[in-house]
């Protein structure tokens, strides 16, 4: 398996190739080989090619690694292999190579100078040329050496060959699997951490944060599907367990359904302070009501038009929470940074506990994940030693805990959805204080904004009376 990857280097030529040549990562530089370039002089043979073909600026070089699944490689194939790859796509270019065994993976690095030493020519490829020929080149080689292939997708996303094959065909991929699974695990979920619970016991890791990213154990890159369908965001997940499943999916609704809290009929308030001002500040934004006069817009003022919407959603946070004053405003800041320390400590002891109690967490989650596994070993199937090995042990530390299993999964339910609101609440809490200090910092702008255009409609009315 060879995951390939290209950079390019505006950096120093020398600082790459003492990297790729570094005797700690190659076994004292016993795993390096050169191509259209001697030992020692691999950098200044690089700079007269350059200097030859006036062509000094711009990309230095380019960086390519290849990568290999742990296990399946040697460092004396993982070399060869690089150095067939730059005899058949780099012919003409001097290329300096590195084969690094410092890592738990075998990985080799091929720089090459930017700039073909026959023809001049700088290179250049395209993301449809890298996968014609980049990869196209190195699978082969693989392939030829007995090895699997793996391709990466887009830089941003990462896509297996058997993926990628799958997609060609409109077979399930790991994308769609995924989905699958959040769909089926939402469907069984009561609320927002038993489904957090189901799916590590599916096999999943969770990464937390301003999107949801899952990926199975043993894969390298989180997969957010909530980028792509509001469905699987934290709050398109929480809506759905509530029983919105079925006509989301039909399209019959939105994933979120914003709804306004019912507010009884009130005469129009007479406002102050804050909310006076972005009530006149919206007016002259002509977001409220219809001016009479409506002032020569500002290139300003154009830009704050843009923002109205903001202001308005400023305006009504300030309203439904009474502040209308500095007071107000520094009382209800303190209330909110109170609220989030307290908060934020609980959260901590949460997560004290689940430390605790992660050894007999995650053995729980690997009986879920891992009995089809076990069940495909004692059938006599290969490949699942390691699998079988995991399920042993976790179903040992389960045994010895002294915790019923029911118990345990019950427990580690309830602490989820404890950590899932907490963490729900202190985002919440983060939003109005970053609202709050916004506000502040747009006062004295609205201020000076408004008194700019009283000014100019009180000069231009006198000089309509004169």
């Amino acid at each position: 398996m060879a995951v390939t990857k290209i950079l390019a280097r505006n950096a120093r030529l020398d600082q790459a190739i003492q990297y790729v040549l570094n005797g700690d990562k190659t076994d004292h530089q016993i795993l390096t080989a050169h191509q259209n370039c001697d030992p020692g002089w691999e950098c200044r043979q690089m700079l007269d090619t350059k200097r030859e073909f006036e062509k000094m600026g711009g990309r230095q070089c380019y960086h390519i690694i290849q990568s290999f699944k742990p296990g399946e490689v040697t460092p004396e194939l993982a070399l060869e292999i690089a150095k067939e790859f730059a005899a058949e796509y780099l012919a003409d270019y001097e290329v300096v190579i590195g084969t690094h065994v410092d890592k738990g993976h075998i990985h080799s690095h091929l720089v090459f100078n930017s700039v073909n030493a026959q023809t001049g020519e700088k290179y250049h490829i395209t993301t449809q040329e890298y996968y014609r020929q980049i990869r196209a080149v190195s699978d082969r080689l693989c392939r030829e050496h007995g090895l699997s292939v793996i391709m990466e997708g887009q830089p941003t996303q990462a896509v297996s060959y058997i993926e990628w094959l799958r997609q060609s065909k409109g077979q399930p991929t790991f994308r769609s699997m995924l989905e699958a699974d959040l769909c089926s695990v939402i469907e069984d979920s009561n609320d927002l951490g038993h489904f957090f619970m189901l799916m590590e016991h599916r096999g999943y890791e969770i990464h937390h944060g301003n999107r949801l990213g899952f990926r199975l154990r043993g894969q390298e890159w989180f997969m957010y599907p909530g980028r792509k369908n509001p469905l699987f965001t934290e709050d398109g997940i929480r809506a759905a367990i509530l029983g919105n499943l079925e006509e989301i999916e039909a399209g019959q609704r939105p994933a979120i359904i914003p709804r306004l809290n019912y507010q009884p009929y009130k005469k129009h308030p007479k406002y102050t302070g804050f909310m006076a001002l972005y009530v006149h500040y919206l007016y002259i934004l002509g977001k409220v009501e219809k001016r009479q006069y409506p002032p020569r817009m500002t290139p300003h003022l154009k830009q704050e038009i843009m923002r109205s919407e903001r202001y308005r959603a400023q305006f009504e946070f300030l309203r439904d929470n009474g502040i209308a004053t500095q007071e107000d405003m520094a009382a209800f800041l303190a209330s909110t940074e109170e609220t989030l320390a307290s908060l934020t400590k609980q959260r901590t002891i949460l997560n004290v506990k689940k430390k605790k109690r992660r050894l007999l967490y995650t053995a729980l989650a690997d009986v879920a994940s891992l009995a089809q596994a076990k069940a495909l070993y004692e059938e006599g199937l290969s490949g699942m030693e390691t699998e079988f090995s995991r399920y042993m042990e976790a179903v040992t530390v389960l045994e010895r805990c002294g915790v019923p299993q029911k118990q345990l999964i019950a427990e580690k339910a309830e602490l989820y959805e404890q950590l899932a609101q907490v963490n729900h609440d202190i985002r919440v809490i983060r939003k109005k204080l970053t609202l709050c200090r916004e506000i502040q910092g747009q006062v004295s702008q609205m201020e000076q904004d408004i008194h700019t255009i009283e000014d100019k409609r009180e000069a231009h009315s006198r000089q309509r009376n004169r």
